[in-house]
């Protein structure tokens, strides 16, 4: 029989009430599954089908339940052009970054979009390169038609000066804003936690390797840092600056290393702790012994330095989500206000 008879069929049988659950559960297709298929194997019309593909109200929970349930069996997945053409809707999300070379942007644009698959929504990626362009950036994702965008991390320092072309925004890590939902970590606590573990432990003080700036979430750590130093009456040396790489922990962690009262310091991501740890390997400063040090991130790998390196977890999994939650309820024209910052956890290893 021909596939548009197939198909004919089963809704033949749908209306006509034949189809049981005995009937519903089968093999899964090959090929393309139309909604007939699904409405045949839910034991509904295809107009309720429908309904639930486009998410009306007009369903009743355990009937969507069941849709839902036979879509996910059968693996049918809606048309995007025609349900773009219904709903008025692209489903396609956009994400801003100011580069993906930082292991951090790389773990949280894996967890954007597997929140956004989740969903239903495609991703549409820009990066701005060393110019910057973020106000060209909403242009072109305007242009593509997406129903939102998500900035990420030192990308946020750049949105608060641009146009965002009638986009719903979601800003990783930035200030609050009226024209955008802002979240992020709580990057001054986590700092103040990686400070207090190193003070603690017998440091009289804590230098910082500090990240770039410009950077929120840098300036965000620096500031977790000096007020935990501050708090106890200690004093704040000088912070080295790097660019979240591993080679720049290296290079300015040198001057660190070279400095014999240096006890114990905390950087700003793991990467530039990295290259500390090799700077102080070079100078045959032994750690923790010597100099205890402590990251922020907690990248899959920092269990793995020489030795584990003792770090600040950010739960990307969580950040990638709610971003991707709260610009589809803007999108969605659902009320949305900046929600509570997410709470990192200090993780101990050798390191410090």
């Amino acid at each position: 029989m021909p596939k548009h008879d197939d198909e004919l069929e089963e809704m033949r049988r749908v209306a006509a009430g034949e189809s049981s659950a005995s009937s519903r559960r089968g093999p899964r297709p090959t090929g393309r599954v139309s909604m007939a298929m699904v409405a045949a194997r839910a034991g509904v019309s295809g107009q309720t089908v429908s309904r639930v593909v486009n998410d009306s109200p007009r369903v009743d929970p355990a009937t969507r339940e069941r849709v839902e349930e036979a879509m996910a069996e059968l693996g049918y997945r809606p048309h995007r052009a025609a349900r773009a053409l219904r709903t008025g809707r692209s489903e396609t999300l956009g994400v801003v970054a100011q580069t993906l070379a930082t292991v951090g942007n790389s773990a949280l644009l894996q967890a954007v979009a597997e929140a956004a698959e989740a969903r239903g929504y495609a991703l549409a990626v820009v990066t701005l390169g060393a110019e910057g362009r973020i106000g060209e950036a909403f242009d072109r994702l305007h242009d593509q038609g997406v129903d939102g965008a998500i900035v990420l991390n030192e990308a946020s320092a750049l949105a608060r000066d641009a146009d965002p072309a009638g986009l719903a925004l979601v800003v990783v890590d930035a200030p609050a804003d009226p024209r955008f939902t802002v979240i992020g970590t709580d990057h001054a606590a986590g700092a103040r936690a990686a400070t207090a573990h190193l003070l603690d432990r017998g440091a009289s003080t804590v230098h910082h390797l500090a990240g770039p700036e410009g950077s929120f979430a840098a300036a965000e750590r620096e500031r977790g840092w000096r007020e935990e130093l501050t708090a106890r009456g200690l004093r704040i040396p000088d912070p080295v600056r790097g660019d979240w790489s591993a080679g720049s922990g290296h290079d300015r962690g040198g001057v660190l290393a070279a400095d014999a009262s240096v006890e114990a310091v905390f950087a700003a991501n793991d990467q530039m702790a990295l290259g500390l740890l090799r700077a102080l390997a070079d100078r045959g400063r032994r750690i923790p012994d010597d100099v205890a040090v402590l990251g922020f991130d907690d990248i899959a790998d920092a269990a793995e330095f020489r030795p584990p390196l003792a770090t600040i977890r950010q739960d990307f999994a969580a950040l990638g989500e709610q971003a991707v939650r709260l610009v589809v309820d803007r999108v969605e024209g659902r009320d949305v206000s900046d929600p509570a910052l997410l709470t990192p956890a200090l993780i101990v290893r050798a390191s410090a």
